[in-house]
């Protein structure tokens, strides 16, 4: 049987429009395998189309970060209709979901894709080593980044059973039907793999790219370190959150990372990250949509169509948009928050509020690096580093702030300032339900227009999502979650 792979021509038109092997590339959506990769533009076009994974609507196009906000606990739920994941609102999916079992098929078919390419590049003399160096760490990143996303949603957290049931691993091209049985593998094993990859990655990725656009939408050496800073805070090894974190944050005042052309730090105006199209200094890595109908997240599932344009869900007032900070002009942040015509708090981050929704996804930001490092910093008794790294964050937006002794005098209240200022900071960003997880805490009950959500215990079995129907039919080793 001929082999076909399929190739994306039209990721980020903005990103590789100067490329002339590209554009000469042939237009099918389906070519055969043998000739996917027999020039430079179809070996860049495979790699450009990794990052459209990501890129999905059911993946960081959108809807894995509003499932992340959803499953947590700062926002309220205004429709009931399953569409908008009224379920996964109420902690109540099951394992033919058609959410559950979307996530999964993005992220593994990313994952095969990775594998793909990093079969075809090795030893290949199309492109020049340094160059088949290069998209084989972009692809590693990719895999680990998809890997990440996987275990922390269907499998317990590391720090609660890292030998527990992890994920089927995948490290090799599926091209044929025939190749799906394969048992799950350890916890610590993915997690392992996951940092394997990104160690590699660093390794062989460039420190820059030719404009802002591609430092923000492609993997470079500071984006697999600061995604290391993300995984080691998941594992609580707050000694390689340190040591990672140290790479690409200078030792002092004002912190940043330079390297090359490229330099990132804060942002000094912190509404100008959100202004739809951010290629900044704080952008380390971000989802960008090209102005093409190919690149237009559908309404139910684009962000600012569920924070803002509807809203699909909006911010509790037990949450954490109660706090004084976002609820004070002298705080930049506050701005981005607003309130509806049903008196509902919502969340302005993600702006263009009428189709089509192209608001540029954060995935990865400086300020979230400063945080990690910050946490690491006090679980380490450095508690002067940590205090400066939270101030900077905090002082960003409120120049004038100075933190009390009650707020950081000691380790615990340290701790705790910073796990407030991650929720403020990050605010519907998708990391609430990992901030929940990582410290094995209960993830709350909640109160939305369409009833209450019940609190969901560490040991209760939706504290996680279950394996999809659709992998338990065709994979005859899988075990579902119990």
């Amino acid at each position: 049987m001929k082999k076909y792979i399929l190739i994306s021509l039209f990721f980020l038109v903005a990103m590789t429009s100067c490329n002339d092997d590209l554009l000469d590339t042939i237009p099918e959506t389906s070519i055969p395998e043998e000739i996917a990769y027999n020039t430079p533009g179809k070996i860049l076009a495979q790699t450009n189309n990794l990052y459209k994974q990501l890129q999905n609507q059911n993946y960081y196009g959108g809807r894995f970060i509003i499932f992340n906000e959803q499953r947590a606990d700062q926002f309220g739920q205004n429709d009931g209709n399953a569409a908008t994941g009224s379920a996964v609102w109420n902690q109540n999916v099951a394992s033919t979901n058609d959410f559950v079992n979307n996530v999964w098929s993005v992220c593994y078919t990313a994952i095969n894709a990775s594998n793909i390419l990093i079969s075809k590049l090795n030893g290949t003399t199309v492109v020049s080593e340094a160059l088949a160096k290069n998209y084989i760490a972009e692809a590693k990143f990719i895999r680990a980044f998809c890997y990440f996303s996987l275990i922390q949603t269907y499998a317990k957290p590391y720090n609660l059973d890292k030998n527990g049931l992890g994920l089927p691993l995948r490290l090799t091209p599926i091209t044929t039907s025939g190749n799906n049985d394969l048992a799950r593998s350890s916890i610590e094993v993915i997690y392992t793999q996951i940092l394997k990859d990104l160690d590699e990655a660093e390794n062989d990725l460039p420190i820059e790219y030719s404009t802002p656009l591609l430092n923000i939408s492609r993997a470079k050496k500071s984006t697999a370190i600061a995604l290391k800073t993300r995984v080691y805070l998941v594992q609580a090894n707050y000694d390689k959150v340190i040591s990672e974190s140290q790479k690409i944050v200078s030792s002092t005042v004002p912190f940043q990372y330079t390297a090359g052309n490229l330099t990132n730090k804060l942002e000094s105006n912190f509404a100008t990250i959100f202004g739809g199209s951010y290629t900044g200094t704080e952008a380390i890595f971000t989802i960008p949509f090209a102005n093409t109908t190919t690149e237009t997240p559908a309404s139910q599932y684009a962000l600012a169509f569920n924070y803002l344009a509807q809203p699909i869900i909006f911010l509790t007032a037990a949450g954490i948009s109660s706090d004084p900070v976002l609820n004070s002009s002298n705080d930049a942040r506050s701005g981005l928050i607003g309130t509806n015509a049903a008196n509902q708090k919502v969340l302005k981050k993600f702006s263009i509020t009428t189709a089509p929704f192209r608001d540029f996804v954060p995935v990865i930001r400086y300020a979230e690096v400063l945080l990690n490092y910050a946490e690491a910093a006090a679980n380490r008794d450095d508690l002067s580093m940590a205090k400066a790294l939270l101030t900077a964050v905090r002082n960003r937006s409120n120049p004038s702030y100075v933190f009390s002794d009650a707020e950081v005098g000691t380790k615990d209240a340290l701790l705790n300032t910073i796990w407030k200022e991650r929720d403020i900071e990050l605010l519907g960003e998708g990391f609430r339900l990992m901030d929940l997880q990582r410290r094995l805490q209960t993830l709350p009950a909640k109160k939305g227009s369409i009833g209450t959500a019940p609190l969901v215990l560490v040991s209760s079995s939706n504290y996680i999502w279950p394996i999809p129907s659709g992998e338990i039919s065709t994979n005859k080793l899988m075990v579902p979650n119990p």
